[in-house]
């Protein structure tokens, strides 16, 4: 497969933690945080953690993070970029989030004071239930029933991004450089004029192809056609669906869609842990495939 882009797709494996996984690109992960997180909150300096967690018990299921970070004051950043649809996606979400809290226990006595910990996903998709709102950002916390904030310190952050719309001509903040970018980047062949600022400068520079060692191209190409075979399962999944119309035949469509979405991945030589968390499936269910 021959490489026609001239900058990498960053919903790739690859392209992500290309741009925002590895320490000289760094800043491109704080820049991108920073507009993304609530303005009272501003980054100065993180570190990358590991992205693999394992719970208190062998009976505990693995989880394993796009990007792990930690900031200077303690906080706790996991950022996950979702390629599809998926059962039990917010619940998953909760589940992360648990790992970093339970991570910051202290042996010994212990007042039980906890850091921030934010899960903050960018998502080739929409929810839903929120189809109507065509909303790009949604902000949650834990809340009263007076929609007072009970826990400030615990907050999920979710971009949909097929929602953003917006042309180069219309960008005004530097959140929406950064959804126009992460949305339009693969189909770029020329820095557009309102990205001109040393942070997407840089970026351009870390994501041309052209540049890239020859394994890293390999790499990328590998991630590439895994990122259009998923996504091609998946919609040609949805359109059967809703052309069948009805709930039972939109159930069974889904359940389809999972078992070849999973096929597809375990043909990849994904680990099952990772063929869970994008199916739903069991791990026996994939390991019968």
């Amino acid at each position: 497969m021959a490489l026609q882009d001239k900058y990498i797709n960053p919903f790739t494996d690859f392209g992500f933690k290309k741009l925002f996984g590895s320490e000289p690109n760094k800043d491109l992960l704080i820049d991108f945080l920073n507009q993304v997180l609530p303005g009272k909150h501003k980054i100065k300096d993180l570190t990358y953690a590991r992205t693999e967690q394992l719970g208190n018990t062998e009976t505990d299921r693995k989880a394993i993070f796009d990007l792990y970070c930690i900031g200077e004051n303690g906080e706790r950043f996991i950022v996950e970029m979702q390629k599809a649809k998926q059962n039990f996606f917010k619940d998953r979400s909760v589940y992360y989030s648990s790992f970093p809290i339970q991570e910051q226990a202290k042996k010994g006595d212990w007042n039980y004071q906890l850091a921030a910990v934010y899960m903050v996903g960018i998502l080739d998709f929409t929810f839903s239930e929120d189809e109507a709102e065509r909303e790009v950002r949604h902000e949650v916390q834990l809340k009263d029933q007076k929609c007072r904030v009970f826990y400030e310190k615990l907050t999920y952050i979710y971009l949909e991004m097929p929602n953003f719309s917006k042309a180069e001509e219309d960008l005004q903040t530097n959140f929406d450089k950064w959804m126009y970018v992460l949305q339009q980047l693969p189909y770029l062949q020329n820095r557009p004029q309102a990205l001109q600022d040393r942070v997407f400068q840089k970026l351009f520079e870390a994501a041309e192809i052209a540049k890239f060692t020859l394994d890293e191209k390999n790499k990328y190409e590998e991630s590439l056609k895994y990122y259009r075979d998923l996504k091609n399962v998946v919609d040609t999944s949805f359109d059967e669906g809703k052309a069948e119309g009805k709930a039972e035949g939109k159930a069974e469509g889904k359940e389809e869609r999972n078992i070849e979405i999973a096929r597809q991945m375990k043909s990849e030589g994904e680990p099952i842990e990772k063929i869970v968390r994008f199916t739903g499936l069991t791990p026996e269910e994939i390991k019968n495939l």
